[in-house]
């Protein structure tokens, strides 16, 4: 084991390649694998790939931020990326067979990889010492988990399987997803109780959530969508509360946004044949 860590050390000091230029060569290679997933007609081979993208993908990002991973960060900062990559994976399926739609998605899902490295490079670093990008950071990451769960909870939501199905597996995809956005308010190497316990609250709500809107009769994207608006509410208030910046004007605000995307799942439920 010395004599790898050694041999690891020696390679290690001969790359040339800044934290950027690595950060765009994983962007690359893990851009041409979820293309070339593409190319396989065969569909029990299609999950099976996406499996093995997001575990390139978790240990490619390991490599790009090795310098300073300990802790919870090995989970916290590495789960969101290989989340990122499975759900852009599986919602690379749904779109229609013409690459006129999926290479526009391929590079969107470049830039957002490359900003989300970036965003977990910023934590981090933060997490040792006081960095000026910490802020812009939590809005970028913040961003990229709600568009993760969105694609996520609407690919689990398309099986419609049955509502018990569907609460634990959202459920699950809800935890993944809320323990890093709350641990990055405090970047410890780990994890406090209040973040760790008021994760599962919040994961026990959306698993409750989706459970009763899997029996309503709306369409599965304004489920995803009205699921998300729900993350966003909850987490970004418990984001403010872990910083004691939560205030009565922030309440309202996040509130808001649920009760308008609620308004409008109710305008598309479609109540006939009840």
């Amino acid at each position: 084991m010395h004599w790898l860590k050694k041999r690891w050390i020696r390679w290690e000091r001969h790359i040339e390649l800044s934290k950027r230029q690595q950060f765009i060569l994983i962007t690359f290679c893990l851009t041409l694998i979820l293309m070339l997933t593409q190319l396989i007609s065969i569909e029990y081979i299609r999950y099976p790939l996406v499996v093995l993208l997001a575990a390139i993908t978790y240990v490619g990002s390991a490599f790009g931020l090795r310098e300073d991973l300990k802790g919870v960060e090995w989970f916290t900062l590495l789960i969101p990326l290989t989340l990122y990559s499975a759900a852009v994976a599986l919602f690379y399926f749904l779109l229609p067979a013409r690459w006129l739609t999926r290479i526009p998605i391929a590079f969107l899902y470049a830039v957002g990889l490359y900003g989300y490295l970036l965003t977990q490079n910023i934590y981090n670093v933060a997490a040792n010492r006081t960095i000026a990008l910490l802020r812009a950071a939590r809005s970028v990451g913040f961003l990229l988990t709600i568009l993760t769960y969105y694609l996520l909870t609407l690919t689990i939501l398309s099986f419609r399987s049955y509502p018990i199905f569907n609460s634990l597996l959202i459920g699950s995809i809800s935890w993944l997803h809320i323990f890093p956005a709350l641990w990055s308010v405090e970047l410890t190497q780990k994890a406090s109780g209040r973040v760790v316990v008021i994760s599962i609250a919040l994961e026990l709500v959306l698993a409750e959530l989706s459970w009763a809107f899997s029996m309503w009769p709306m369409p599965t994207t304004m489920i995803a969508l009205l699921l998300s608006s729900v993350l966003y509410s909850t987490v970004g208030m418990a984001q403010e509360y872990l910083s004691q910046k939560l205030y009565k004007k922030t309440i309202i605000e996040f509130v808001s946004v649920c009760v308008i995307v609620f308004l409008a799942a109710l305008l598309t439920t479609r109540w006939r044949g009840i």
